[in-house]
């Protein structure tokens, strides 16, 4: 989709294009705000870029280039000014800015969105917390972020598959199992066990664990918490595809696990020592080779890892993007080194690592849960401030930063809270135009030209499109946070500096089409975000 800065854009390249007359042009040319108001509506440094491998002077060449746009964007151009040793600075008329806001209205839902070239099938598993416990709040961090990773490269064009890996095998589920038969036994659960209430429900629950097979408790006990977390990651709008278990990976004759052995062993890859199978990631850059199948015969977590990517690439998917905890930086090297001993291109794998969250409240970190035991669980989060806030503040700082959670902030209705002032902006702009359609324009006036404040909200609107791109490409969903907030500062200031109602005709005509298209901008960055977008609230 192309857009009014695209556009603007394929003319500058076109100018320069036209003056290098034949010679080959292969520096980066495009607008850009620039960082002083006084500087124009945009900025750009082509006569720079281009200047040298033309043979030219900067400055000659910018002056140049100023006549050419000139001729080519006629009267939407208001004047070029050179600057400097060779900027150019762009003034744009108010027909422009109008025809902008006419594209983005014209664009609708789909303003922002792209066409991936190529498009790819995209496996993005995320939380995948051990099924021995509620979802915490450290796993809903990871919810959000994997959930509104999959909404921005959903937007741009990919095909996403949204994916929890359940560990439903080893020795952790032995000891949840033990847990809840003790608990209904009436006993404490053996060391190494989990405590906190949801084990004794779990011991209510389930129908005769005091006497039932251990291995039978752990697998309806494991039913139980996989059924509880389904439960409240959709209360936070988080569904997932599949719930893909380990368990299916140790299934079958032969398993998948024997499966990707065969390969690593096919292409000597692995090596037994010490009675133990070992797989040579060293020869991929990891710092030792790394066991899978230990000298008793099990195999290792590693080995079921390996297991079930090859088993992602089976399925037919272009990458995978696995959201991890930050516990787990010291896998990304074996794990790489996996896809390549298995023959395929490390870059179809992405492993992104998720920092802590730490809960503040009033000032000082919150009590951890006494009904959970040691952690604040996902429900518990979302019964104190609801569900937008605890979105919206797991989002807005990238997942490589260690984040506080403002618990205090997160329950005000201010402008302080920015989740509340977003929404708010967005509810301001739903009434705002039912007023438009409900009264009548005023008798005829004087139209002014743009003020300042409307110009400012037409390019932050324009700017939409390449943040989603970036956002997306850097797998950095804060970054529509970032903007959707500027974007309702943006619209704050308009509102105070430009009556939309009582204008003119002409001028109250354009300052609604321009609140139409900054309320279907901002519910847009909102709807990425998962957050909600209110058509009414009410402000303390």
């Amino acid at each position: 989709m192309s857009s009014p800065l695209d556009d603007l854009n394929a003319v500058l390249a076109s100018s320069v294009e036209a003056l290098a007359a034949g010679q080959p042009v292969t520096a980066k040319l495009g607008v850009e705000r620039p960082k002083q108001p006084e500087h124009g509506d945009f900025a750009t440094n082509a006569a720079l870029a281009a200047a040298k491998g033309l043979g030219e002077q900067p400055r000659e060449f910018a002056e140049k280039l100023t006549e050419e746009l000139g001729r080519r964007l006629g009267p939407a151009l208001v004047s070029a000014e050179v600057a400097g040793p060779g900027f150019v600075n762009l003034v744009l008329s108010d027909d422009w800015y109008s025809s902008a806001v006419d594209a983005v209205l014209a664009a609708g839902d789909a303003w922002g969105s792209a066409v991936a070239d190529p498009p790819l099938q995209i496996n993005v598993e995320f939380v995948s917390a051990n099924p021995t416990g509620p979802v915490h709040v450290g796993g809903t961090r990871n919810a959000v972020y994997g959930d509104a990773l999959g909404r921005l490269l959903s937007f741009v064009g990919h095909k996403v598959h949204r994916e929890y890996y359940v560990n439903d095998a080893g020795s952790q589920i032995s000891a949840l199992g033990a847990s809840v038969q003790a608990r209904a036994r009436g006993e404490e659960p053996p060391d190494g066990g989990y405590q906190g209430e949801y084990i004794i429900a779990l011991a209510g629950d389930i129908e005769g664990a005091a006497d039932l097979p251990a291995d039978e408790v752990s697998r309806l006990a494991v039913e139980l918490m996989v059924a509880d977390a389904e439960r409240s990651l959709a209360r936070l709008r988080v569904v997932f595809d599949d719930w893909f278990h380990e368990t299916t990976l140790h299934a079958g004759s032969p398993t998948p696990v024997e499966k990707a052995l065969a390969i690593l062993d096919g292409d000597g890859r692995s090596y037994r020592s010490d009675d133990a199978l070992w797989l040579r990631t060293t020869e991929f850059d990891d710092d030792k080779d790394r066991v899978l199948e230990r000298s008793n015969g099990e195999h290792t977590y590693f080995a079921s890892d390996i297991a079930y990517h090859q088993d992602k690439i089976d399925r037919g998917f272009d990458l995978m993007i696995d959201v991890w905890g930050a516990d787990h930086h010291g896998y990304i090297k074996r794990m790489e080194a996996s896809i390549a001993a298995l023959g395929h291109d490390p870059a179809c794998l992405e492993l992104l690592i998720m920092q802590l969250v730490h809960l503040v409240d009033s000032g000082e970190r919150a009590q951890m849960s006494k009904r959970a035991g040691d952690f604040v669980t996902l429900d518990e989060l979302i019964d104190d401030i609801g569900v937008d806030a605890a979105r919206w503040f797991l989002l807005e700082r990238s997942h490589e930063t260690t984040m506080e959670l403002d618990l205090t902030l997160a329950r005000e209705q201010s402008a302080e809270n920015p989740v509340y002032y977003v929404q708010y902006a967005h509810a301001r702009i739903a009434s705002i135009l039912a007023r438009g359609a409900e009264e009548p324009s005023p008798a005829e006036g004087e139209d002014e030209p743009l003020h300042a404040s409307e110009r400012e909200l037409v390019r932050r609107l324009l700017e939409f499109p390449s943040e989603v791109a970036d956002a997306a490409e850097r797998r950095s969903p804060h970054r529509i946070a970032d903007y959707s907030h500027k974007t309702a500062q943006a619209f704050s200031a308009f509102y105070r500096d430009c009556p939309v109602i009582d204008a003119p005709p002409a001028q109250r005509d354009f300052r609604l089409r321009l609140c139409a298209a900054t309320g279907q901008v901002l519910a847009r960055s909102l709807d990425l975000l998962g957050v909600s977008a209110p058509q009414s609230m009410t402000r303390d």
